[in-house]
């Protein structure tokens, strides 16, 4: 296999990422809470050829001395954008949007590996019953949502209103006519570059931060006491996903023409191999 065989292989399993990262984000583009991907990418190392030996000869000239060659493309980055999505009003007492970029409900995902606190935009909750006077605030896939001490909401009692503050503390008006208050548990992402995509439209820290030289408090911040205040929900409506379906069409026409570029790379090199082969 030669040079051109090598970068082209490389460089269209790298474009193949891309293509799932566009293809995710098209799937996900009536999903509450999402948000889109964007991939970057960046060279694999090349090797430099100085054929100039006198560096005098090479004055004036605009681009970078010697002859480098490379060995493909890789990405480098797939980065979580952060942008506000359109808001969508439903007029369901349990559905909530939040209003400023970067901040996320924490709910508690139950699996067959324990338990572990995710984060989410998608403010659509449900009441799921857990006995015949108590009833637990959950997500649409039954995940518990925690208020700011990371304990699940339960509303004893028959409910007859809910009422939602901008700072984010759910109010359950009881038939009685007496009330109960919960401070939803919400963070502010201040590093989403560290978090992961867990499935379920749900991001994760990762497991091995640790080795990542870098405090969870960076990460994210929650937003209790004081910080209260920087809270920001809408009651009675879902925060669309920021998915562009324009844009994500033009990226995936650009990357089917890089795709059948390299393909063709591949192709024209095979017969120029097969051209020197058959000389005699």
């Amino acid at each position: 296999m030669n040079r051109t065989m090598i970068t082209a292989t490389n460089t269209l399993s790298q474009l193949q990422k891309q293509m799932d990262i566009v293809s995710h984000n098209m799937a996900n583009i009536d999903t509450s809470g999402y948000k889109r991907r964007e991939a970057s990418f960046t060279d694999l190392l090349f090797q430099q050829f100085n054929n100039q030996q006198n560096p005098a000869e090479e004055m004036n000239r605009l681009t970078p001395n010697g002859i480098r060659q490379g060995v493909g493309a890789k990405l480098a980055q797939s980065k979580i954008v952060m942008t506000q999505g359109s808001l969508k009003n439903t007029e369901r007492a349990l559905d909530m949007a939040f209003t400023k970029e970067g901040q996320y409900f924490r709910v508690l995902e139950q699996s067959d590996n324990g338990t572990a606190v995710r984060y989410t935009r998608d403010g659509a909750f449900y009441l799921t019953p857990l006995s015949e006077s108590e009833n637990m605030l959950v997500t649409g896939n039954g995940y518990p949502v925690l208020d700011e001490n990371n304990n699940p909401i339960t509303i004893n009692g028959q409910v007859s209103d809910y009422l939602v503050t901008q700072n984010g503390r759910l109010v359950a008006t009881m038939d009685n006519g007496t009330t109960r208050e919960f401070n939803l548990g919400v963070v502010q992402v201040n590093k989403p570059q560290f978090l992961e995509q867990k499935g379920g439209n749900l991001l994760g820290l990762p497991e091995n931060i640790a080795d990542l030289n870098v405090a969870e408090n960076e990460i994210l911040t929650e937003l209790n006491g004081q910080l209260r205040s920087e809270v920001s929900i809408q009651q009675r409506a879902l925060e669309q996903s920021n998915v562009d379906m324009s844009k994500e069409m033009t990226d995936l026409i650009n990357l089917q023409r890089a795709y059948q570029f390299q393909s063709r790379s591949i192709s024209i090199a095979d017969q120029m191999m097969g051209l020197v082969n058959g000389i005699r």
